[in-house]
C-alpha cells in the first residue's frame, strides 16, 4: 500500500478531528462542573459517534481507492 502524504493534507485536519476531540474534552469538563445536563452530554456523544463513523467510512473509502488505483501512462507529444 502506498503511503499516505500526511504533510500535505492530515486526514485529521482535513476532517476537523482535532476540534471534534477537544470538544467532547470540553463537554466532558462542563458535565463534571454542571455546566450542561447528562441528557445533554449523552447526545453530544452520540452526535460525535455519528462523526467518527463518518470518518470511519472516509478512512476505509480512501485506502480502498489508493488500493485499487491503476498506474496511467502519461501522454507523449504526439498524443495530446
Amino acid at each position: 500500500m502506498a503511503a499516505r502524504d500526511y504533510e500535505a493534507a492530515p486526514a485529521s485536519e482535513t476532517l476537523g478531528l482535532v476540534g471534534i476531540i477537544q470538544g467532547l474534552a470540553n463537554d466532558l469538563a462542563e458535565l463534571r462542573e454542571g455546566k450542561i445536563s447528562t441528557n445533554d452530554a449523552i447526545a453530544r456523544s452520540m452526535l460525535a459517534k455519528q462523526i467518527f463513523n463518518g470518518v470511519r467510512l472516509y478512512l476505509n473509502g480512501t485506502k480502498l481507492l489508493t488500493e485499487n488505483a491503476k498506474q496511467v501512462p502519461a501522454l507523449t507529444q504526439d498524443q495530446q
